[in-house]
């Protein structure tokens, strides 16, 4: 077979140059659109900059790609904050493959008529110090910084600069013509069919900013009747109302490759490029309401408030899978649901997730399904000293196992007795509401070499009022003063409900933090054996025993 038998049948592209304002001015009129299988605008303030610095030094910024077109295909209607007017009927028109980002901000540079002084299409550039800035307010700037946006009204640009001086007005000149003037290359395709635009607009955007593997299935998987994003943001607003409309894209596209019969890994997902229109339709349904069991599922069974308490947005993938295959569990499917979830956390297991731990993940939900009494897991419990050796940090699973743990204890404030508000700390949107047992700059200050006070077996949820009123006390300090005030019962009680046995309260009273630490290890790790259903405890190993195992981070979301 030769090569042009292999290839999709349209005339060869011919470059032609074209000046930056004329494409400027197409877009606006409707002349060339946005397909809606483009992504969103990602440049960054500097790039945007970047780019119109080398316009105004001649420099070369790469060809565009545009396919002339008369198919009515869903577009974009507005760029750069700007409205672009309606295309006119069986008028042919050219849809941007490739150049999106640079063809933005031209248009942003040069129209840009918003309200918003943050934007970032308000931008001027500075005649004295030749170079492109953003402004921060909407107010006229001094006379030598000028708003690109006048650069589209010859008449405001060169009104503005009379009072100027000469060299002031040569530069604003030297600039208004650098961009009057600017061409650059654009290369015109015609006559290909629907099928083939998805492949060659993956390839010519395989360099430059990076295309996600949801950008690049939605390209592969469009058409008129379907836009892959468009589902996945369906089936988010629909998580949204139960606080887990915040998953990332692309853990719900594994789930949708998985309810087509395909899988989790990057491969399962780009073979949906292979799926006929309706079929697609159904698998992303199928996921939806899949998805919406899931997320019943950690808010009742688990205590998890939203997606930002998940300890690893993949399990969400994989309980989806769960859920589609399995309508409506038993309640020993629950309790083995419940233990798999539990076991992965603490196990860091989605920490390195790979390509064959996906397939055997999947494979062990299909038994599970078929009858197994347990979905299979290779993940091995951690020693308990990886509670006093990690970090307490937002994105990580040990701390959010930590967090959830805590919340089906009902905590208290050590102080006051009041409830904890455990659905704020377990927002994550700030972590006000969890404080060090030892507080901080008590061990900062103690002249005695401590542990440093982030560790995860040294936090506990508390009120920021009360957090203030220990400050830095010595834990025998405060302990102290509560006990005296509501008896060593009451504190004993206090301290359960945030999993602090009384051992430890001893220790603490010493103020021995390291035994504190190793005490309440060994109670947060008889608390999650427990909950992963592995065995009744864990014996706890001799005081001052030397301890071997290294802090290690695996238990990071990678995609946090």
């Amino acid at each position: 077979m030769t090569d042009s038998q292999d290839r999709p049948a349209f005339r060869d592209p011919k470059p032609s140059p074209e000046r930056i304002t004329q494409l400027a001015q197409r877009v606006l009129d409707g002349d060339i659109l946005l397909p809606r299988f483009q992504r969103n605008f990602v440049w960054k303030r500097a790039q945007i900059l970047e780019l119109l610095d080398s316009i105004r030094r001649n420099y070369p910024i790469g060809s565009m790609l545009l396919w002339q077109s008369r198919q009515v295909l869903t577009s974009e209607r507005s760029i750069a904050d700007l409205t672009i007017s309606e295309r006119k009927p069986d008028y042919p028109v050219n849809y941007l493959l490739d150049g999106q980002q640079r063809l933005s901000t031209i248009c942003g540079a040069l129209y840009w008529n918003g309200s918003k002084a943050d934007s970032v299409w308000n931008i001027a550039y500075d005649l004295k110090n030749k170079n492109f800035l953003h402004l921060s307010s909407l107010d006229e700037p001094p006379l030598h910084i000028i708003p690109t946006r006048r650069l589209s009204k010859p008449s405001d640009y060169f009104s503005r600069t009379v009072g100027l001086p000469s060299e002031l007005q040569d530069e604003a000149k030297s600039l208004f013509d650098r961009f009057t003037d600017y061409q650059t290359a654009i290369v015109t395709l015609g006559d290909m069919s629907l099928k083939d635009v998805g492949p060659v607009f993956e390839r010519i955007n395989s360099t430059g900013t990076r295309l996600t593997v949801v950008d690049l299935m939605r390209a592969a998987t469009w058409s008129p009747e379907f836009d892959l994003v468009d589902q996945i943001d369906n089936i988010l607003q629909g998580l949204d109302p139960k606080h887990f409309g915040g998953l990332d894209h692309k853990t719900i596209l594994r789930g949708v490759a998985a309810s087509a019969g395909f899988g989790f890994s990057s491969e399962d997902m780009d073979a949906l490029r292979d799926l006929s229109v309706e079929k697609l339709k159904a698998v992303t349904q199928d996921t939806k309401e899949a998805a919406l069991k899931a997320a019943d599922f950690l808010s009742t069974q688990i205590g998890v408030p939203g997606n930002s308490a998940l300890p690893y947005t993949n399990q969400f993938a994989v309980l989806t899978e769960i859920f589609r295959l399995i309508k409506s569990p038993t309640t020993s499917q629950y309790a083995a649901i419940r233990s798999w979830f539990w076991k992965t956390t603490f196990s860091s297991y989605f920490g390195g997730w790979n390509t064959g731990n996906m397939a055997s993940d999947l494979a062990a939900v299909q038994f599970f399904a078929k009858g197994a009494a347990e979905i299979a897991n290779s993940s091995v419990p951690p020693q308990e000293s990886v509670w006093r050796l990690r970090d307490f940090r937002s994105n990580s699973a040990t701390s959010k196992m930590l967090a959830i743990m805590l919340a089906h204890e009902k905590p208290v404030d050590l102080l006051t007795g009041q409830r904890i508000d455990v659905g704020k700390s377990l927002s994550w949107a700030n972590d006000k509401e969890f404080h060090h047992f030892f507080p901080r700059n008590y061990i900062a200050q103690s002249k005695a070499v401590m542990p440093p006070a982030n560790k995860v077996a040294n936090i506990i949820m508390l009120t920021s009022d009360s957090n203030i009123k220990i400050s830095d006390k010595a834990p025998s300090e405060y302990l102290n003063m509560i006990q005296n005030e509501m008896g060593k019962e009451e504190l004993q009680a206090r301290l359960a409900k945030s999993l602090v046995p009384p051992a430890a309260l001893e220790a603490a009273l010493q103020d021995d933090y390291d035994e504190f630490l190793r005490l309440r290890s060994h109670e947060l790790q008889q608390r999650a054996v427990l909950l992963t259903g592995e065995t009744d405890g864990v014996p706890i190993p001799p005081a001052g025993e030397a301890d071997q195992d290294r802090q290690d981070d695996e238990d990071v979301d990678p995609s946090a």
